[in-house]
């Protein structure tokens, strides 16, 4: 069965460590907040000024003034700070995050990402998406892993404007997890109940299947 987008965010806060910085972009990563292990200290980015995201908040705590990059209201962890956008992009720019996780209309076997721009359709842009893309080096992208029409977003090159080129290691979908190494994909796991053969039918770029691919743990 597909995970469902909340088994997606648990699955991308698997990958946080003890004393990561990490930038959630808009959509799924951002559900990541409410996963972060218990006893884990994590301090969550946004492109906006904030460095200490803490989860979604509760009714009686929503402040309309906090928000994040996709203007959702945010709460904050102890020891967060809040600063002008040009600091947030300088610390994304040099470098300085640990992790970023990010959506995507498309991924290729090269590493490319489409994330902004779908020509003829009004879509919000690419936000700090580019700079994300320039200054990390760890990068997860977390997406369905084919369109509503049944298209594969797993390709052997991106058909949409790029947003970066060769910057995607990693690729958790709702079907599979997939690691981008010599041109090809490697499926490293699946979603429970989901087949290699499924995975592959609407895998378009070449997909490594290695002997042993075991299904996702929550």
């Amino acid at each position: 069965m597909a995970l469902t987008r909340e088994q997606l965010a648990q699955r991308v806060a698997q990958e946080f460590k003890d004393g990561y910085y990490v930038n959630l972009g808009i959509g799924i990563p951002t559900l990541a907040a409410n996963y972060i292990p218990a006893g884990m200290q994590v301090m969550l980015q946004s492109e906006n000024g904030l460095l200490g995201m803490g989860p979604f908040p509760m009714e009686d705590e929503v402040d309309a003034d906090l928000i994040n990059a996709g203007k959702q209201t945010v709460t904050m962890v102890k020891g967060a700070s809040l600063f002008s956008s040009a600091e947030s992009f300088a610390m994304i720019r040099g470098g300085h995050v640990d992790l970023t996780v990010l959506g995507a209309f498309e991924v290729d076997c090269q590493g490319n990402i489409a994330s902004y721009m779908i020509p003829g359709k009004l879509i919000k842009g690419m936000g700090g998406a580019m700079d994300l893309v320039a200054g990390a080096d760890n990068i997860i992208v977390t997406m369905t892993h084919a369109s509503k029409s049944g298209e594969s977003k797993l390709l052997s090159q991106c058909t949409l404007p790029l947003t970066g080129k060769a910057c995607i290691k990693r690729v958790l979908t709702d079907l599979a997890l997939l690691d981008i190494e010599g041109g090809k994909f490697i499926l490293r796991e699946r979603a429970p109940g989901v087949s290699v053969a499924e995975i592959a039918k609407l895998t378009a770029g070449p997909l490594v299947v290695p002997d042993d691919v075991p299904e996702m743990v929550f």
